[in-house]
């Protein structure tokens, strides 16, 4: 089956789902979008995502593409026609289309782009074995709190993560603290056991699933600490993991190529993995 996307009040096959070639989030990315998870057919934690669309175009003044009611009827009806059970959902609305000047367009009408994709089970080892991270120098706009398409430092951090042999790259500020990763949230486990994320600041993304994780951290009565945490602190650590939309929450086992505590995945990052999951299929539930 082909697959089928949404632009601005269409569903079209994905081959002819097409915008302007001056649309601002093009030329500019002047745009911003979020990334759903998919499971049986539901979309996880999609009251915070749209909480969180909606505070980006707020700080960019982009007027929303439509209400939030109609928004959600669109999204379920990209899932149905692409009949994926598990995957993810990708949403993106830009200032829209208009003649390429910097200042904002007074009549341009924003563009709404969605699509979905299935996405294979995530490789169990992953999980069993733990992944790596490098370190690197935060080369972002001082507002990456704002989940804008302005991606291009991340993805020359992911992509030398990858030539590294790195699963991700987490990003160091000036003060040598760690930030986030590339398209993930960083968390460390103390030696005598405290759980610490950064604070969710104009420094970092609030990542969705960040988020979600400090929930259930409050009702398992664990100690957590939202502040900033060095690389040295980071690969003195218990344990370290990283969490995101897509991958959840997965242990980190090596940090610049140097074994976290003895290289293993974390008994408490385990624990951790197994109570989001079991919040994840809290959700999507059938009825």
């Amino acid at each position: 089956m082909s697959r089928i996307s949404y632009v601005n009040g269409r569903y079209l096959p994905h081959r002819d789902a097409l915008v302007h070639v001056e649309d601002r989030g093009f030329q500019f990315a002047d745009a911003v979008y979020e990334v759903f998870a998919i499971r049986r057919g539901g979309l996880v934690d999609e009251a915070l995502h749209l909480a969180r669309l909606a505070r980006s175009l707020v700080e960019l003044r982009i007027a929303p593409p439509m209400g939030e009611a109609a928004l959600k009827l669109v999204l379920r009806e990209v899932v149905r026609r692409n009949r994926v059970a598990n995957g993810t959902l990708y949403l993106q609305v830009s200032r829209g289309a208009a003649p390429r000047d910097f200042v904002f367009p007074k009549a341009a009408r924003p563009t709404l782009v969605v699509t979905v994709r299935p996405q294979r089970r995530q490789d169990p080892r992953l999980l069993e074995e733990g992944v790596g991270v490098i370190t690197i120098p935060d080369i972002r706009w001082g507002r990456p709190d704002i989940k804008t398409v302005g991606l291009l430092p991340n993805a020359l951090g992911k992509q030398q993560a990858r030539d590294t042999g790195a699963f991700e790259a987490w990003q160091v500020d000036r003060d040598g603290r760690v930030t986030e990763g590339t398209s993930t949230n960083a968390w460390i486990v103390t030696a005598d056991g405290e759980v610490v994320t950064r604070q969710a600041d104009h420094s970092i993304l609030n990542g969705v699933t960040r988020y979600g994780l400090l929930q259930l951290l409050g009702g398992e009565g664990l100690r957590l600490a939202e502040r900033p945490f060095s690389v040295a602190e980071a690969k003195a650590a218990r344990e370290a993991f990283l969490t995101s939309t897509t991958n959840f929450v997965l242990p980190v086992v090596s940090i610049d190529g140097a074994p976290v505590a003895n290289g293993h995945p974390g008994t408490l990052t385990l624990r951790l993995r197994a109570l989001y999951d079991a919040y994840v299929a809290a959700q999507v539930a059938a009825p």
